[in-house]
């Protein structure tokens, strides 16, 4: 006797002329059900319900993707292949072998692999067990406490083969919360949200608002750098319903500065996304997460609950989306693509999402460093912020800086500032022991500069005669024990591992010219085409920053090729 659920028949046995492939497990499908429980089954929480089996089952089987399927009425294509997608979903074929219940994950990025990550992964893999699974991951956006490890979702800075093991010992995999962060009552305390009641109510005026954006001269701070007040006045203007996506998913190696403001004061970017709203006319707004991000989406999740549970005036609604580990994800149309529960794969444009954004819709797409200043520019005026700057450039940056200096992490700094000025003002200097020898200005793909150029100002437009852009200000410094051939070296191998494998270009020439690179004697003619190729004719930014390193490496530090070549 067949068993059937809602018509479709279960593993167990297939009844005569039903549909051939995968059939439904029905012990998988009440698993789903009762995971899911009463949620709109919608196909943009595709991922949110993958996290869901993934957090209670520590793998995605396919019983369980082939139930959602049916629960969700897609085909099982369409699951299988979001779930391959996304770095952070096991997915389990049939009946093979589930990873073990526990995942340590290591990055091996620039920074980290500047603090020993290769070498303290090699000893956690010979040293946990095999009940533990150890694995080499991309930037965790804790570049400032390399080198850095994650246990489960709990982070463990600086890590050791000590502390990462007394970390697997207690058995902790969800970080504390240690409520450091400014809570709804201490923001409201201080006057928080009085500035989002005005500027809802009309006061000061839209028109004002938008007109005071475009004089601060402030520019997208995800990387990008379009200027915010002439984004608002493109959104606001196009046919509604509009919406809005946050982008939280700062996956460049070298940059942490949106964990950090979120862990510090997460209502100050909560009142610039809601001034936002009101200024352009926003329906509906989604905040992407990283998934590496725990404590933040903690901290994000309990404040914005209490500040839909006590509104300053009718909100609109607001939902919180949890990227599963995909750099490709911060490109705004990807990330989109991701909200709306496919894989992430960068949109061709035209059109912008401005124009047809999220679900077809007129879309402000922001990042969150962007509007998490949008407060302050309203209550003090543009001059608090064009009244800053060095070398003719205008404003303030959040500088995320990692490696080999004494104070590592996130400084606020005048913009146009010099990383010889950063160096010794901000970061304490360099460690003892070590001579500065040259930095990446905008994380992996930002290209790196030698030490002798230590004097150009860090800003947007400044960086590109040389071959090089700020992006979020991501800054990793390197020493004269370091080699800028190894890390474009790194650098490269995380764009082969991030490309999302849509264009030919990338996805072939980010692994093609990892291999050349890795060669003791580098092909420059070779490499060189590569270049091109990928910087001509890929798709999104990622293909055609990737060779950035490279060409670094060639122009500025040629005499590292030269004397390996000699040996």
């Amino acid at each position: 006797m067949s068993t059937t659920v809602d018509n479709v028949p279960t593993k167990k046995r297939r009844k005569k002329g039903a549909g051939k492939g995968r059939q439904v497990d029905i012990n998988a499908l009440m698993q789903v059900r009762d995971l899911l429980g009463d949620t709109t089954r919608r196909s943009d929480l595709l991922i949110e319900f993958l996290h869901l089996i993934q957090d209670k089952y520590g793998h995605l089987s396919s019983k369980h993707l082939v139930a959602l399927a049916h629960d969700m009425k897609m085909a099982p294509a369409e699951v299988y292949e979001v779930a391959t997608f996304y770095h952070h979903f096991d997915v389990v074929k049939d009946d093979a072998a589930a990873p073990p219940a526990l995942t340590v994950r290591v990055c091996d990025s620039v920074s980290c692999e500047l603090s020993g990550a290769k070498e303290l992964i090699a000893t956690l893999k010979n040293t946990l067990g095999d009940n533990v699974r150890v694995q080499p991951v991309p930037c965790i956006g804790r570049c400032s406490e390399a080198p850095a490890a994650v246990v489960g979702f709990n982070t463990v800075d600086k890590a050791t083969v000590d502390s990462v093991s007394s970390a697997v010992q207690s058995g902790q995999v969800i970080p504390d919360n240690p409520q450091t962060h400014i809570d709804l009552s201490q923001y409201l305390s201080d006057g928080g949200y009085e500035t989002a009641i005005g500027v809802h109510g009309g006061k000061p005026a839209k028109t004002e608002i938008i007109q005071l954006m475009k004089d601060s001269q402030l520019r997208g701070l995800g990387g990008a750098g379009f200027p915010a007040g002439m984004k608002w006045d493109i959104v606001s203007e196009q046919k509604g319903p509009r919406y809005m996506a946050v982008n939280i998913d700062e996956g460049e190696p070298g940059t942490f500065k949106d964990r950090h403001y979120i862990e510090k004061d997460p209502h100050r970017f909560f009142e610039g996304m809601l001034i936002a709203a009101s200024v352009v006319g926003i329906d509906k707004i989604w905040v992407y997460t990283r998934d590496e991000y725990a404590l933040g989406r903690q901290i994000l999740e309990q404040e914005l609950a209490k500040l839909q549970a006590n509104p300053p005036y009718p909100l609109p609604e607001i939902e919180l989306r949890r990227g599963a580990g995909a750099y490709i994800c911060g490109e705004e149309s990807a990330m989109i693509e991701s909200i709306e529960g496919k894989r992430g794969l960068p949109r061709l444009r035209p059109p912008f999402v401005a124009q047809v954004g999220l679900f077809g819709q007129p879309t402000l797409e922001h990042n969150f460093e962007t509007l998490y200043w949008v407060r302050d520019f309203i209550e003090k005026g543009h001059e608090w912020f064009t009244s800053e700057g060095r070398h003719e450039r205008v404003g303030l940056r959040s500088f995320s800086v990692s490696g080999r200096v004494n104070k590592p992490g996130v400084h606020l700094a005048p913009a146009g500032i010099t990383m010889e000025e950063l160096i010794n003002e901000y970061c304490g200097g360099m460690l003892d022991g070590h001579q500065f020898y040259a930095y990446f200005p905008g994380g992996a793909s930002g290209g790196i500069l030698p030490a002798t150029m230590g004097d150009i100002p860090l800003d947007f437009d400044t960086l590109q005669p040389y071959g090089c852009f700020i992006g979020s200000a991501a800054i990793v410094v390197l020493s004269d024990q370091d080699s800028a051939k190894q890390a474009a070296l790194t650098s490269m191998r995380f764009f082969e591992h991030e490309s999302c494998g849509q264009c030919t270009p990338c996805r072939v020439g980010t692994g093609k010219a990892a291999a050349l690179m890795a060669q003791e004697h580098w092909n420059l003619e070779q490499l060189e085409d590569l270049a091109t190729v990928m910087e001509d004719a890929s798709i999104c930014g990622l293909g055609q920053a990737a060779p950035n390193p490279l060409r670094s490496v060639i122009k500025y530090f040629a005499h590292e090729l030269n004397q390996e070549a000699s040996n």
